[in-house]
């Protein structure tokens, strides 16, 4: 989803395990109240909120938040079209997953078939 040429202008992403409001707005080059108006709009965005509501943001939390962005900012869509999008590829991901574990699933009863 992400085109390499728009990547390239973002920061690479440290190897932490959580990341804070504002370090994430520096890796994704948007401002912090986008972050918190973009977690209402899109139910893929959800930080783990700790002590005084803080957010803490995880390295898949990033990477979804890039993908706004680029589909927002660089290829133009709309906060409804970027949803219907983004819903779009999760779906596709869920099928690719659910074949695979079929896929699977179909060589460890020819296994067990073998056996018997």
């Amino acid at each position: 989803m992400l085109e390499p040429s728009n990547n390239n202008e973002l920061p690479v992403i440290p190897g932490k395990r959580y990341f804070a409001i504002g370090e994430v707005a520096e890796l994704c080059a948007v401002k912090a109240h986008v972050l918190r108006y973009w977690e209402q709009e899109f139910p893929q965005l959800s930080p783990v909120k700790r002590r005084g509501n803080r957010r803490y943001y995880q390295r898949a939390d990033v990477i979804t938040i890039r993908q706004i962005r680029s589909l927002l900012y660089d290829q133009g869509y709309t906060i409804g079209g970027a949803k219907q999008q983004l819903s779009s590829v999760e779906a596709k991901d869920d099928i690719s997953q659910y074949k695979q574990l079929i896929r699977q699933m179909i060589r460890e009863l020819e296994e067990v078939l073998a056996v018997l």
